[in-house]
């Protein structure tokens, strides 16, 4: 989907590498300036959707470049190092975490960063019940959803402490974004003229670039609408090479908006792009040029990613009292035989060799392969190979019937008939889009598909709700599953196929939570609460089970990821859970 919307760390990963190496579109480019010669450019195939790190729900940021949290992952070992912190302690039984900052950090702007920014960024921002955050979701412990207490204890150290055991604690109190008080308390602290926060509508993409503070290795330089972001190195970043000079050496990153994949790959193919996500039907054209266009193709071994297709679930009205889907597609929708047929129907097999040239296989789980919580097939996952004959059994079953062109009927005649929307620009979405549309064709089924640009997609899918089905994924959450609790809430922001009301939103009449979904729920809860390693992969094990079962996500396929980057980066080091660019601090260019 929705790449609401990155590889280990959750956080880390939605805001940073995928930032860096994801891919799709070209719109309006014009030519860059010729004093940037210690740059590289990347692509991405939307604009900013924002520049208030909180409120975003794009996948496609700059947020990586801009932020840093209080400790990161190491892109090698996976292992926890320090970020902003120096270094941290943790009681015995878990539930205190004491980070202690680095001296002497400041904001882009110049101002100190102390234990006041990351007090004010957790207990105003990402903890406030009046700012409508994804990442709250997944700060939340236990079944009372009770959230950690954060208190300062000086300008350097600060106490992070939970009422009861938090697995993922350490992970999620240093892994989010510290943000500048000094820039933002006003605007969390006042009203607009309806009584809503200022910080709602505080730095969007009309906001000057200067007035953005950051703290990470870059600061926005400039920006241009649905054309490109520029940002420059941030003098004030923390880290610094065993010369004393300011890291990083790269003094600038542009942020090129190429709305098509073809697009991407012509502008990469003539030079104009530093890295390219390498999507299936680029692979053999640009594997056969790598030593003529100086670029080296890395294999990122299976995504953590998720791709997949959902009906929407929502049996609410709007606040104009009108119901988000229509009642008679809505039982169609809400009846799990339906969508076990619908998942028997596609041929994923097809999917993985004729669009992603058979790299990759089949995906049946919302945990990557590569995750150690990861319940497979073998172990007793369900799994729906292709079986157009079982689908059409299956909705006989459930009372739907054939008319005497084939046309699939429900009891009352309606025809089954739906739209599915999707992102436009990705090739590999297209021809996904294409084969699904084929393969429910053979059941009776009619697919109208709709390709919306990115924003408004996202849009649709999470604040109008006015849709049927969409063809979507997710960026991966690496090997902690707790990441993707936002998914799985039955609050959370991204529980897309049945979201509820979300804070500060009108209120919508009628909303239902499924068994199966409040039992998904509580499984993520358990298992956020077990210390235990086995234990909390046989938790993840029984959620990753009803998930199969009831499918609220049919998913695809899990391919292979590579990416080409440019040869003149110097001091890439690859690696299968974070990628190129984990180390960007310190890359270099050689022309």
């Amino acid at each position: 989907m929705i790449k609401f919307n990155l590889n280990q760390n959750y956080c880390r990963r939605l805001a940073i590498l995928i930032t860096i190496i994801v891919t799709v579109v070209l719109s309006a480019c014009q030519p860059y300036p010729s004093n940037y010669q210690s740059r590289i450019v990347v692509p991405t195939p939307s604009d900013a959707s924002t520049f208030n790190y909180p409120l975003n729900q794009s996948a496609y940021n700059v947020f990586g470049y801009l932020y840093e949290g209080l400790i990161i992952e190491n892109g090698i070992t996976g292992e926890l190092e320090p970020g902003l912190a120096e270094s941290w302690t943790i009681s015995d039984d878990g539930q205190t975490i004491v980070i202690t900052l680095k001296e002497g950090l400041k904001w882009s702007d110049g101002e100190p960063l102390t234990a006041d920014d990351v007090v004010f960024s957790y207990n105003e921002i990402y903890l406030n019940d009046k700012i409508p955050t994804s990442f709250k979701d997944i700060l939340r412990i236990g079944k009372t959803g009770a959230l950690p207490k954060v208190k300062k204890i000086d300008n350097r150290r600060i106490e992070f402490s939970t009422p009861e055991p938090f697995a993922p604690f350490i992970r999620y109190a240093g892994g989010l974004p510290i943000l500048p008080a000094h820039a933002l308390k006003e605007s969390v602290s006042t009203t607009n003229s309806k009584g809503e926060l200022n910080y709602l509508t505080k730095w969007g993409t009309d906001t000057p670039v200067k007035e953005i503070i950051s703290n990470g290795m870059y600061r926005l330089k400039s920006y241009t609408a649905n054309q490109r972001i520029i940002l420059e190195k941030n003098p004030f970043y923390w880290r610094q090479d065993e010369q004393g000079n300011n890291l990083p050496y790269i003094e600038n990153i542009a942020w090129q908006v190429i709305e098509n994949t073809d697009n991407q790959l012509l502008n990469f193919r003539s030079g104009e792009l530093d890295t390219i996500r390498v999507e299936p039907e680029m692979f053999p054209l640009l594997k056969r040029e790598e030593n003529r266009g100086q670029y080296t193709i890395y294999n990122g071994g299976p995504t953590s990613s998720s791709s997949f297709i959902s009906f929407n679930l929502n049996q609410a009205k709007n606040p104009q009292g009108e119901p988000f889907v229509q009642p008679f597609k809505s039982r169609w929708f809400n009846n799990k035989t339906f969508r076990q047929a619908i998942a028997y129907a596609i041929n994923r097999e097809a999917m993985t060799n004729n669009i992603y040239r058979g790299l990759g296989a089949p995906q049946y789980s919302p945990i990557p392969v590569t995750s150690p919580f990861y319940f497979s097939p073998e172990e007793g996952l369900k799994t729906y190979n292709y079986n157009p004959e079982k689908a059409k059994e299956l909705l006989l079953s459930a009372g739907f019937k054939y008319n005497q062109n084939g046309e699939l009927l429900d009891s009352e005649d309606n025809r089954i008939e739906f739209n599915l929307l999707s992102s436009a620009g990705r090739k590999v979405r297209e021809q996904m889009a294409t084969q699904i549309n084929q393969d429910l064709g053979k059941i009776g089924i009619k697919v109208n598909m709709q390709f919306l640009s990115f924003n408004t997609y996202v849009e649709r899918l999470s604040l109008s709700r006015d849709w049927e089905a969409y063809l979507g994924g997710f960026l991966g959450g690496g090997i902690e599953p707790h990441g993707g609790y936002n998914i799985w809430s039955v609050n959370g922001r991204l529980h897309t196929f049945n979201q509820g009301p979300q804070p500060g939103e009108d209120k919508i009449e009628g909303w239902k939570i499924n068994d199966w979904e409040q039992e998904i729920d509580d499984l993520y809860v358990r298992a956020s609460q077990e210390l235990d390693e086995a234990k909390r992969k046989e938790i993840y094990g029984q959620a990753q089970q009803i998930i199969a079962e009831e499918l609220p996500f049919i998913y695809m396929v899990n391919p292979l990821e590579f990416d080409a980057i440019r040869n003149r980066i110097k001091g890439i080091q690859y690696t299968e859970l974070a990628g190129g660019f984990w180390n960007l601090y310190e890359l270099q260019i050689s022309e």
